[in-house]
């Protein structure tokens, strides 16, 4: 390790956070001070990429969990060769830029994932230890290693207080994920004051008692930090856990060890700062023997990756069904699921929760990198994969994980599975708990995840268990994320629809939400209607047999409700099934015009849960037959019809319009 030059990396690291903030006045300069030692030696030295190729399969993944630190990574991005220019680093936070303010996945070349709101990086950094540990055991051979990469986090005070870090690092030293390596920046501040005003507790001992190995050493020392990040990658069993002891804000002196060298306070004392540190007066600064020093490591990684490469090429020769299952994964190519899925019989009755749980036992074999989890509710969200086993230490090729009552934990991770791109995941629970999962599902939308979310127990239907399980307002909620695709199927069928509509689509993630009591097949509508309908979002369930005169909308369980009252009201009534408002608005005008034609005016929305998203749809004559109020404990069809939604509910709306 060539101390010196790394030395003088980290002062010129440290140059460009300083003028990058001050530019842009704007941005968070403590990480990236007091931890430029870190980057110097894990992007100088110790990380296994290579540049030219910034999704290389078997690169070490790393993670700033810390988001807001962005210039730590940029600026190590920029100078490890990735493709971000000097520019790109004057744009800092500027629009349309390579450098926004907290770092973003498919925007920058090198970025892992979507981080900045705390501890997301550390959950998706096990998502990411999880995807590593399931692609070395269903593709590398006895002749061939072609996945062997670490996930290496770096994670502040912040990110460890957040509790999605601690439901995730609570389950990675569970499953023994030895491929991952969290570094724990503890420069123990936080934005407000000093770690101290809200912290007491010991975090080595607590990441101990999750099953972690735990180092610590000054993060100023780069022998230091070598050694651990050695003794940490070569370990067996646990996670590995290192704590850093770093200086926030080290370089501006004014304000460097304080809460205040957290953001931009430091910018005014900038100037004097640069000189002390021995850069010239030239904003964003590298010297000629840093950049010499990383193109000579990447001509050393070149050849590193080159190797790998033959190794690569071997394998795939000789492993051709091993590729082609890669292959598909990496290229998003999703067979026609229809040929697979199970048609339910005419008169079939069940929950939809149960006919998900059927299709997804056909759809597991058709794709044979799905996989799926849930947050302790196996045996009531119905989504366990039969005869596929646990993912476990023992089991790294199980398909279903015990994702234990994390819910947050299991949403982040979904996330990280989905940004290394090779495997799909899903991941089940109750939808009411979708709450402690939203910030994940959002950051899912944000991010173009392919995740599939599979909730249940999706209305006030759930009866007994009372207002506190039972989602009015949720639906609302999660359909009010951008790019996230609410899907609510009405039966057995739609279902089907529903599951493949969900798993064809890879530039944004879905959610379905099922119902626990049972609900009869529709079957006065052909099965390819509804399971098309589905990919439409909107369809015609029942179809006027005069002139329109009246639209009842419906989505899930409440579209038997819909048909029953639509064969009282008459024949001008049409009968429109929403399962996905999402897929809908996303058809040309002229389907949609075909579905909900301008001309009828007179129009009802029926479901179990809050008016607010139908209004869209519903016009100033419309009428919305819906719950805006919390649930009650009864039996479910008892609360339905105390709630008014039944089909005399339907027809004291159709009354109004009159």
């Amino acid at each position: 390790m060539n101390k010196l030059i790394l030395q003088q990396a980290a002062r010129d690291a440290r140059g460009l956070a300083m003028d990058a903030v001050a530019t842009c006045k704007s941005g968070h300069l403590g990480l990236p001070l007091g931890s430029a030692e870190l980057g110097a030696v894990l992007f100088g030295e110790l990380l296994q990429y290579h540049p030219q190729e910034p999704r290389w399969l078997n690169r070490d993944r790393f993670l700033l969990s810390a988001g807001h630190g962005s210039m730590f990574l940029y600026a190590w991005l920029h100078l490890a060769g990735f493709d971000v220019s000097l520019e790109d680093l004057k744009k800092f936070r500027s629009l349309h830029s390579l450098t926004p303010g907290h770092p973003e996945f498919h925007h920058t070349p090198g970025v892992e994932a979507t981080t900045g709101p705390l501890g997301q990086g550390v959950a998706n950094a096990v998502g990411l230890a999880i995807s590593g540990k399931m692609a070395a055991a269903r593709f590398n051979t006895a002749e061939h290693t072609i996945f062997d990469y670490h996930v290496v986090c770096l994670a502040g005070d912040g990110c460890l207080q957040e509790g999605v870090s601690a439901e995730a690092s609570s389950l990675a030293g569970h499953l023994g994920l030895d491929n991952l390596i969290l570094f724990h920046d503890a420069n123990r501040v936080t934005l407000d004051a000093m770690l101290e005003v809200s912290q007491s507790e010991d975090v080595g001992a607590r990441y101990r008692a999750y099953g972690w190995d735990v180092q610590e050493i000054d993060g100023e020392n780069m022998e230091e930090i070598a050694l651990a990040f050695q003794k940490a990658k070569t370990a067996l069993g646990k996670p590995q856990f290192i704590i850093a002891r770093t200086l926030i804000g080290k370089g501006i002196p004014e304000v460097s060890g304080t809460n205040k060298a957290h953001g931009e306070a430091g910018v005014k004392y900038i100037e004097q700062s640069r000189q002390a540190l021995g850069l010239p007066k030239d904003q964003f600064f590298v010297s000629p023997a840093v950049r010499d020093y990383f193109k000579k490591r990447q001509q050393e990684r070149e050849v590193l990756y080159s190797n790998w490469e033959q190794t690569y090429q071997a394998w795939r020769t000789t492993n051709t069904d091993k590729a082609s299952m890669l292959d598909h994964a990496l290229n998003k190519r999703i067979p026609n699921l229809e040929v697979t899925i199970p048609h339910f019989a005419s008169d079939e009755k069940m929950a939809t929760r149960k006919a998900g749980g059927i299709v997804l036992q056909s759809i597991a074999k058709a794709l044979p990198l799905f996989i799926t989890g849930s947050a302790d509710l196996f045996g009531s969200t119905m989504n366990y994969l039969n005869e596929l086993g646990d993912f476990t230490r023992e089991n790294r090729e199980g398909r279903n994980i015990h994702f234990g009552i994390r819910e947050h934990g299991m949403a982040a991770i979904l996330n990280g599975i989905a940004y290394d791109g090779i495997f799909q995941p899903s991941g089940a629970t109750f939808l009411v708990f979708s709450d402690y999962a939203r910030p994940s599902i959002r950051l899912a939308a944000l991010s173009n995840l392919p995740v599939l979310y599979i909730f249940t127990h999706d209305s006030v239907a759930v009866g007994e268990d009372g207002p506190t399980h039972e989602p009015v307002e949720t639906i609302a909620a999660l359909r009010a994320i951008p790019g996230l695709d609410v899907i609510r199927p009405a039966d057995p069928e739609e279902t089907a629809g529903a599951i493949a509509a969900a798993l064809e689509r890879t530039d944004g993630p879905t959610l379905l939400a099922l119902c626990r009591q049972a609900v009869p097949n529709l079957s006065n509508m052909e099965v390819s209607v509804r399971r098309h309908g589905v990919f439409q979002g909107a369809y015609i369930a029942k179809k006027e047999k005069k002139q329109l005169e009246l639209i009842l909308m419906a989505t899930g369980s409440e579209l038997q409700l819909a048909l029953q009252a639509a064969e009282i009201l008459g024949e001008g009534t049409r009968v429109v099934s929403m399962p996905c408002m999402e897929r809908f608005l996303r058809q040309d005008p002229t389907y949609q015009e075909e579905i909900l034609p301008k001309s009828c005016r007179k129009r009802i929305s029926v479901e179990a849960g809050v008016s607010q998203p139908w209004f869209q749809f519903l016009g100033l004559e419309g009428r919305s037959v819906a719950i805006d109020r919390f649930g009650l404990s009864a039996p479910g069809d008892i609360v339905l019809n105390e709630l008014g939604i039944s089909v005399e509910g339907i027809l004291t709306a159709a009354k109004s319009l009159q």
